[in-house]
Parts: C-alpha cells; sequence; structure tokens
C-alpha cells in the first residue's frame, strides 16, 4: 500500500471514529438517550462488525482500528439506550 493510500485510510478512521465521541459522551454524561433509534443502532452496530471482520480479512490496520474503536462507542450508546427502554417497562 502506498503512503498516500495509508494516509488516507488512517484519516479516514480518525475522522469516522472521532465522529461519534461526541454522541457517545452526551450519551453518557446525560443518559438522555431519546433522540436515539435502537433499530438505527442495532443496524449501525452490526454493519460496524462487518467492516472489522472485512479489516481482519484483508489485514488492514486502518479499518481494524476504526472500527474497533467505533464498536466500543456504539455498543456502549446502543447499551445505555437499552437500559433505559428496561427502566420504562419497570
Amino acid at each position: 500500500m502506498s503512503d498516500v493510500n495509508s494516509w488516507v485510510g488512517y484519516g479516514a478512521a480518525f475522522l469516522t471514529t472521532v465522529a461519534f465521541v461526541p454522541q457517545a459522551w452526551h450519551s453518557w454524561h446525560t443518559r438522555d438517550l431519546s433522540g436515539i433509534s435502537l433499530p438505527m443502532y442495532l443496524l449501525f452496530t452490526l454493519g460496524v462488525a462487518l467492516w472489522l471482520v472485512y479489516g481482519l480479512l484483508i489485514q488492514s490496520l486502518p479499518i481494524i482500528l476504526a472500527n474497533s474503536i467505533t464498536m466500543v462507542l456504539a455498543l456502549l450508546v446502543m447499551g445505555l439506550k437499552i437500559v433505559q427502554l428496561r427502566s420504562r417497562c419497570d
């Protein structure tokens, strides 16, 4: 892989991963997940998991790193949303 390709991959990985930090931070601190769609986050997290598997299969470090971190952030938000929905049912 050329240096340009690597820089583009790492840049894209960094930006798309960092984009989730504000949502995860806000969700964690406010516990306000009223604007979060659980079906969307379920599908999104599944997509991230598949990207991670793809990155592992092709041994692409930018894809592996970005999707590992994004997976953790997405699971955090999704977990908080599930806890919120369960507390409404109790």
